[in-house]
């Protein structure tokens, strides 16, 4: 990206915070970084890369294809980066060195949907997986020992397609489970698909309960699930290209999906897919990579704030009531407590999502 454009993409609110360009650093309390997948136009074209919050590249650590989600360990500097879906590999590493330790590949007849999630104890991965022919859906169940992965078990019979996967605050997991079966990235089932928010038992994989929209074109994607256990999910609309449905839906466990505020017009901004989702005390944010742009919302109300432009918005991270959006082409946004944007650029694109560490 050139000089030019930088200044064009900056918003009124923003600053020019980029190496090589300004020398200035977000404000922050305590040392802190952003882990997540990017992109190179040459030499290694994906990698796992680290951020510091001035914009300054910590490390990068090259991929053999493309990554997608990211499982950071609860209490050690160890992460997981999860391959795009049908992904074939997983990649454990240490995030404060970018040193790999394992690089796993998917079992036979298997592929990785993108995500993942540690147990509490950090002891457990638990992976989104699926059946090749079939998409039936499987939870991949690994133990951690001597920063080595080992698969020990599989959950299945949720459903097709899962995708996201988020660990409850009673330690069961909850999955947006997509319903379309793929032949790699081509959808076969969108008249008869059947996607679900679904909860299970982390130590059987026994369904708890599961949860449809009334539009099953509806496919749920991504989560975040909050220290409370409310859960807020983001699909892709299957359905007519004319059609704006809520994209966001909130829920607790025992209620009906309630989705966000919005009106068909505000939703048509987003282009039908919801990527990353974060969530504060006071603010939900969300991103489209295809809308090019985020929305933020209220978290007690669930009334629309503003919809922003983002350049392929992608990753969205909260952490002491401040939320962290980036971008494809490079852009990096802060939103303090009170929902307000500063926004700097880097070199460093990023992908779809990504975690915010804290050192």
């Amino acid at each position: 990206m050139q000089r030019r454009q930088f200044l064009k993409g900056l918003s009124a609110a923003g600053v020019l915070c980029s190496l090589g360009l300004a020398g200035c650093a977000l404000p922050s309390t305590r040392q802190a970084y952003l882990v997540g997948g990017g992109r190179r136009a040459g030499g290694h074209r994906y990698v796992v890369q680290a951020l510091n919050l001035d914009g300054s590249l910590r490390y990068e650590l090259p991929l053999p294809d493309r990554g997608h989600g990211m499982a950071a360990h609860p209490s050690r500097p160890l992460a997981v980066c999860h391959a795009r879906r049908p992904g074939g590999y997983l990649a454990l590493f240490n995030h404060e060195q970018g040193r790999l330790l394992q690089l796993r590949e998917a079992d036979n007849e298997r592929h990785y949907y993108g995500h993942g999630v540690f147990s509490a104890d950090g002891r457990r991965l638990y992976t989104t997986e699926g059946v090749r022919a079939s998409s039936e859906g499987v939870i991949g169940v690994y133990t951690l020992e001597h920063d080595h992965l080992t698969k020990v078990d599989e959950f299945t019979g949720f459903g097709l397609g899962p995708h996201e996967i988020g660990r409850l605050p009673d330690g069961n997991l909850v999955v947006g489970v997509g319903g379309v079966h793929t032949r790699g990235r081509e959808p076969l089932n969108l008249g008869t698909m059947q996607p679900s928010l679904s909860y299970l038992d982390a130590t059987t994989g026994e369904v708890l309960e599961q949860r449809g929209l009334a539009d099953r074109h509806l496919s749920i994607r991504h989560l975040a699930v909050t220290a409370d256990g409310e859960v807020f999910s983001g699909q892709q609309y299957r359905g007519s290209p004319d059609d704006f449905p809520p994209l966001i839906v909130r829920h607790r466990r025992g209620r009906e999906l309630m989705p966000l505020g919005g009106t068909p017009l505000e939703w048509a901004r987003f282009n039908h897919y919801i990527a990353s989702i974060a969530v504060t005390d006071d603010y939900i944010a969300a991103t489209s990579p295809p809308g090019n742009c985020y929305g933020l919302w209220h978290r007690r109300s669930g009334e629309l704030v503003r919809i922003a432009p983002l350049p392929d918005a992608s990753g969205a991270s909260a952490d002491q009531g401040q939320i962290w959006l980036g971008s494809g082409q490079g852009g990096i946004s802060r939103l303090n407590t009170h929902g307000e944007e500063t926004r700097f650029y880097s070199p460093w694109q990023w992908d779809n999502h990504w975690s915010l560490i804290g050192a």
